[in-house]
């Protein structure tokens, strides 16, 4: 990873974390938790599954993320727009996303969720890679901007379809890796691990947005109406 690549690659990793704990996709991983840890015993189980659960989400982010990127970069059109306007663009857009993190700016009719009643079947590694796939795709107003509003903008402008995307997914299915490998260590306070989380969702998506809407307001004032 070239160090131009080192703070886009931080981003990325952060806004797939923001989702992991934003509401609905930390009631998937919830519900991952409970499925992959049914039976702490079986320590190397628990382990593969949660390894599992976590690919299937990165590789359908990579296959979105691929297709969207491309499609942009790839349009002679497009490309050129975003090379020379692509500031312009994200300046407004990160302020759009910021307020919407900060609930100025509500979008509730957008939710939507291909997870939902979803059960899986099993107890091998399949099922827990199926599980994370379609979870991945369980998008909810804030993990809908996250990914459509900040990731995708992001590695159109660094032409990056897929390390950007893989990093966003590999945040998203930390929260659920880390309790797999607490599990498989035996450490009994996996279940409050999850808790915490829950707690943090809040201050860290209150300062996301913060960042987020400074950040916009920036770009606005250096591209969009020079005033730094």
């Amino acid at each position: 990873m070239t160090p131009d690549m080192s703070i886009p690659a931080a981003g990325a990793f952060w806004l797939g974390l923001m989702t992991a704990i934003s509401p609905c996709p930390l009631a998937t991983n919830i519900a991952a938790v409970s499925y992959i840890g049914r039976n702490l015993s079986e320590t190397g189980n628990v382990l593969r599954c949660g390894l599992a659960y976590v690919l299937g989400r990165v590789l359908v982010y990579v296959a979105l993320g691929f297709l969207l990127v491309k499609s942009l970069v790839s349009a002679p059109g497009v490309s050129f727009f975003l090379q020379r306007h692509g500031n312009q663009v994200l300046g407004p857009l990160l302020v759009l996303v910021g307020l919407f993190l900060l609930r100025v700016i509500r979008l509730d009719f957008l939710s939507f969720s291909a997870g939902d009643g979803f059960k899986a079947r099993g107890r091998g590694v399949w099922p827990a890679f199926i599980m994370g796939a379609v979870f991945a795709l369980s998008f909810c107003p804030v993990s809908a901007a996250l990914f459509f509003g900040g990731l995708v903008p992001l590695a159109s402008r660094e032409a990056s379809p897929v390390l950007l995307p893989s990093l966003f997914g590999l945040g998203t299915g930390l929260p659920v890796a880390a309790f797999a490998v607490m599990a498989a260590l035996g450490l009994r306070s996996a279940g409050r691990f999850y808790d915490g989380m829950a707690r943090l969702e809040k201050a860290a998506r209150l300062a996301t947005g913060i960042v987020f809407v400074l950040a916009g307001i920036w770009l606005c004032g250096k591209y969009v109406i020079p005033v730094f």
